[in-house]
């Protein structure tokens, strides 16, 4: 099914919206201490802005490795976006899937803290990006 260039445009403004409450989830789970939901809600916020940067150039998301490797294929490695913001993403998938997966696997702010300024800097690129496009 191919999306009306509205439709695109609805879809994306979605995400974006939906990244910046994530966001704002983290940063409440990461006050109160709950760094295992903050891990979660790190790695969704940018994964629902790469989905709104992937859709807006008229990818198809259809699962997160394949956000993955759609983002790397079309962004990373074209130099789009750095290779320091495809680690990124790669890390926070890493740490989301321990945080919720592996119950041997403590989150703590330690862990995420580093994560947490480069992620919202990637999405305010993206939004950029989306804006000039």
């Amino acid at each position: 099914m191919s999306l009306s260039e509205t439709e695109r445009q609805i879809i994306v403004k979605m995400e974006i919206e939906k990244a910046q409450r994530t966001y704002e989830d983290m940063e409440f789970c990461a006050k109160e201490g709950k760094w295992e939901a903050a891990a979660n809600r790190l790695y969704y916020s940018l994964f629902h802005a790469i989905s709104a940067l992937l859709i807006c150039d008229g990818h198809r998301v259809k699962s997160h490795r394949g956000v993955m490797a759609l983002f790397g294929e079309h962004y990373v490695r074209p130099g789009v976006f750095s290779k320091k913001d495809g680690a990124l993403l790669s890390d926070l998938v890493i740490m989301r899937d321990n945080a919720d997966y592996n119950c041997f696997y403590e989150a703590d702010e330690e862990k995420l803290q580093p994560l947490i300024g480069p992620t919202s800097q990637l999405i305010e690129n993206i939004k950029q990006y989306i804006a000039n496009n």
